[in-house]
């Protein structure tokens, strides 16, 4: 008996093989905020380091089933709709006559050959299911009810599912059935298939099948897309070509098909000559590899460049921050580091302002690593927990907690060992060396001493998982302006990667208890319990009621040592590129740096 899924895919592949004029779904997103509208045509020119910065490309075209829009509500993008009951039934319709850029029919078989043939096959996820679609470690129920209609149902509520589908780097859970069927060992002819592995060198069809499905990484111009511009050049090169999909989803109020600019163009340079090949002109829209340091060259080479230069407000929630580690492989300074009177002496012993005046010309405000005042979930308390420069209160609390000065001024641990440890960065910025040398200064007016140590990057993570590591100094939380929507993971001993303050309890989180160590701290206990319970609340006057309370512990704990925010990041653009907002935030999560304020909107000026 032949399976109903295999007759679609092979419908699928007879309709690609039909000639199909170009053009928008019958029903397309239409656009219709614009501050203007734009003319077809012309070519952005941008900069990248790394061949490998091709997949910026899928994060700035920022098409999604469902998108954050500039003010950060969620709204349908590639689907024409959905619905959410008792937050753990999601039902997406698909837009009329959508199609791949390959003119091929975008439907629920897309959906379904990436459930049953792709996330649910053992030899392509060994591992199992993505953990946003697991519930208690329970899978979802994916149904197909007709080929524009698909349904995702767990049995209790998924509120880290929408905003996944909407992230920089998102959860994809479609994939072109018609092309990447052809790879897969369940449809693909074997010997056909055998001789594709052996000519791609692959060591079987597995690693055949991801080399050719990888849709983030964006360097397949064989693989069709759904975002507004798709690859045509195949690495390795220095010069990587886009050109516009001519069945993008999204149309302007008078009905032009987006995205209005014909090819975008990723030139790879080295990363120190970004800065000088903006300031020459050589890029017509830049960000990447630029910082606030080089705010003053940019400015200028103005005139020699064609450039303007924009100064976007930095969305991380504090710009650098110190993360002690509470899981330090010392018994003494792990107990240290887990009192909060310590932990609240280091912070008011810094004096921001200053650090502001010194690096950021006055610009920048002090922060303690929380959420922004442009998030919904602002309050004063929140915002200003553990802040202003107070060292005498600070020695008081060193005082109180038996850290007496020795004769050379520096106060000593419990066991006699001198108050001095060494901060540890990635070494990737000049800018951490010199906040560091700062931060030093200020602390040894109050008897800390402290030391600095840049550390590749991955010897780094290393020293922090095994405790080795006393303190890094490392960015503020990516997302400083979450919703009650946004998953509040980042606050909760949740990850061993991101989160440097507890890497021993997040990887007992990642793991379900295999590794790592459960917490202990009450506060860390009780923000753990707080987001298990995130991930259960219905509605969003929960999720919000949840959030509120994890921020007023976070942040009166201090568990993270924030330094400053509103670090301003130039953006540079070339005059008579239109409809680049001119003030915006600027972050990876959840704006993806200029994705959600859709480039495909921008348009040269005639």
């Amino acid at each position: 008996m032949i399976r109903p899924a295999v007759v679609a895919w092979s419908l699928a592949l007879a309709l690609v093989a039909a000639p199909l004029s170009a053009g928008p779904p019958a029903e397309p997103r239409v656009l219709d905020d614009l501050p203007e509208t734009g003319t077809p045509g012309g070519t952005l020119r941008m900069l990248v380091t790394r061949g490998k910065d091709t997949r910026l490309m899928y994060v700035y075209g920022y098409a999604r089933l469902v998108a954050f829009t500039p003010d950060l509500r969620l709204v349908p993008d590639i689907v024409a709709a959905y619905e959410v009951e008792d937050g753990r039934i999601f039902t997406f319709r698909l837009r009329e006559g959508h199609r791949w850029s390959d003119g091929a029919p975008f439907t629920a078989e897309d959906f379904r050959f990436w459930w049953e043939d792709w996330a649910n096959d053992r030899e392509l996820r060994p591992y199992g299911l993505p953990p946003t679609l697991l519930v208690d470690g329970e899978p979802p129920r994916v149904s197909f009810p007709d080929a524009r209609t698909v349904r995702y149902a767990w049995s209790r509520p998924n509120p880290l599912f929408l905003p996944r589908l909407a992230a920089a780097a998102p959860l994809v859970i479609y994939a072109p059935a018609h092309y990447l069927g052809r790879f897969h060992r369940r449809y693909a002819d074997p010997e056909a298939l055998a001789r594709l592995v052996a000519e791609d060198r692959a060591r079987d069809w597995v690693q055949l099948f991801y080399r050719r499905a990888r849709a983030y990484r964006f360097d397949n111009p064989d693989l069709p897309t759904l975002q507004p511009w798709r690859p045509v050049t195949r690495p390795p090169a220095q010069r990587f070509v886009f050109v516009r999909n001519p069945h993008f989803h999204r149309v302007d109020s008078r009905g032009q098909q987006l995205p209005y600019l014909d090819r975008v163009v990723l030139e790879v340079v080295s990363p120190e000559l970004v800065p000088v090949k903006t300031g020459a002109g050589e890029t017509d829209l830049q960000f990447r590899g630029l910082a606030f340091k080089d705010v003053t060259f940019l400015k200028q080479s103005e005139a020699r460049s064609g450039l303007r230069t924009l100064l976007w407000k930095e969305g991380r929630s504090a710009h650098l921050a110190l993360y002690p580690n509470l899981n330090a492989k010392d018994p003494v300074w792990r107990r240290l580091f887990r009192e909060r009177r310590f932990r609240l002496a280091l912070s008011l012993a810094l004096d921001r302002e200053a650090i502001s005046r010194f690096l950021y010309f006055g610009l920048a405000t002090p922060a303690n690593n929380t959420i922004l005042p442009e998030s919904p979930l602002w309050d004063e308390e929140i915002g200003r927990a553990c802040l202003g420069h107070d060292p005498v209160r600070a020695a008081a609390l060193l005082d109180e907690l038996g850290l007496e000065a020795g004769a050379d001024g520096v106060r000593r641990l419990p066991d006699g060992r001198p108050l001095e440890w060494v901060v540890e960065t990635a070494g990737e910025e000049a800018e951490q060396t010199d906040v560091l040398e700062l931060v030093r200064d200020q602390w040894a007016r109050v008897g800390i001493r402290i030391h600095t140590r840049p550390t590749e990057r991955e010897l780094l993570r290393n020293r922090i998982f095994s405790g080795e590591a006393l303190m890094v100094l490392w960015w503020g939380h990516d997302n400083g302006v979450p919703t009650a929507d946004t998953s509040p993971a980042a606050f909760a001993p949740t990850s061993q990667a991101d989160q440097p303050q507890w890497p021993r309890w997040g990887q007992h989180y990642e793991t379900g208890g295999r590794a790592g160590e459960a917490p202990d701290l009450p506060a860390a206990v009780r923000l753990l319990e707080l987001f298990e319970r995130w991930t259960r609340s219905p509605d969003r006057e929960a999720r919000t009621a949840v959030w509120k309370e994890m921020l007023r512990l976070y942040a009166r704990e201090c568990f993270t040592i924030g330094l400053v925010k509103d670090v301003l990041q130039p953006v540079m653009v070339r005059r008579g590129l239109r409809n680049v907002p001119e003030r915006a935030i600027f972050a990876w999560e959840p704006f993806a740096q200029i994705g959600v304020y859709r480039p495909d909107t921008f348009f040269w000026a005639r």
